[in-house]
């Protein structure tokens, strides 16, 4: 079951900058416009209920309904609240920006039409452009004059940032779309895919204050946006086995290398694969292993 994300939840979720009366801060729709140094570098696979356009510095994989496309340059993305999508990446260094903003927004005085039927948005188009670097550079600076923009002080500015919306558009419709997605099999096989990749994403712990923060089927539920009985029912499915027995597996695989390749007590250990307490990580290593965490290290000696 995929989630709608509301304006107000995207404000909450992501804590970027908010404006006074941000959900109508243009008199008609909403619009605003950030830079992606700080984006997620996981966001949950769901149906948002407003448009988004994003010019995506950085590699990645993009989910897109039943489809998916790996981003390897410079990408334009256009979503719309009909379609889910999420975006992993695959590395911290993202940059570029995204603008998200409402119907009502873009329509007031548009000759566009419904934004659904738009080449750009419409259900079973194609909403990922990969731009050279000519382009890169007529996008990025429509981005930079939204950013200098929505800060100044100037009585039209969303007329001004509704113009350049509009510019982006245009320009993007000269483009040809990407055509490498390719499909999920099922539902099931998506759900699967996005946990498997999530669950790896957790690791390596790679410094004794570093800890993990996904540890339970529901944990990664609510980081995925579905339901747990969903999550375990494809896991189980694709897999052949439970999401609780994945964790697990990973966890003392985690376990072994820390204990053979570091020199971190059993506490710090602990600690970093999310245990409260050492005595229950070593009760957890001993059941899934057959020996204790002190027990594997006197044999390493």
């Amino acid at each position: 079951m995929e989630s709608s994300e509301s304006l107000q939840e995207f404000y909450n979720r992501t804590q970027v900058r908010v404006y006074p009366s941000c959900l109508s801060n243009s008199g008609l729709g909403h619009f605003n416009v950030f830079s992606r140094d700080n984006c997620a570098l996981v966001t949950p696979y769901s149906r948002r209920d407003f448009y988004k356009v994003s010019l995506i510095i950085g590699k990645g994989k993009l989910h897109y309904a039943n489809k998916w496309i790996r981003v390897d340059r410079p990408a334009l993305l256009f979503s719309n609240p009909v379609i889910p999508y999420s975006w992993e990446a695959d590395d911290d260094n993202q940059t570029g920006w995204f603008c998200l903003f409402t119907d009502e927004f873009l329509q007031n005085g548009s000759r566009l039409g419904n934004l659904q039927d738009s080449p750009l948005f419409k259900i079973g188009g194609t909403p990922v452009f990969f731009v050279n670097e000519e382009q890169q550079k007529t996008v990025s600076d429509l981005f930079v004059k939204m950013m200098k923009e929505i800060d100044s002080d100037y009585i039209h500015k969303y007329d001004m940032l509704r113009s350049y919306l509009h510019l982006l558009i245009h320009e993007t419709m000269k483009m040809n779309p990407a055509e490498n997605f390719e499909y999920h099999q099922n539902a099931s096989q998506r759900v699967a895919s996005l946990f498997m990749e999530l669950l790896e994403r957790q690791f390596p712990i790679d410094s004794p204050e570093s800890y993990l923060k996904l540890r339970t089927p529901n944990d990664y539920a609510e980081s995925l946006s579905v339901h747990v009985n969903s999550l375990n029912r494809s896991v189980k499915e694709i897999t052949g086995k439970t999401t609780t027995q994945q964790i697990t597996s990973r966890i003392i695989q985690e376990a072994n290398a820390l204990l053979k390749h570091t020199d971190w007590n059993i506490s710090e250990i602990a600690y970093g694969l999310g245990f409260e307490e050492p005595a229950y990580f070593t009760n957890y290593f001993k059941k899934q292993t057959g020996r204790t965490p002190n027990a594997l290290r006197s044999n390493l000696v």
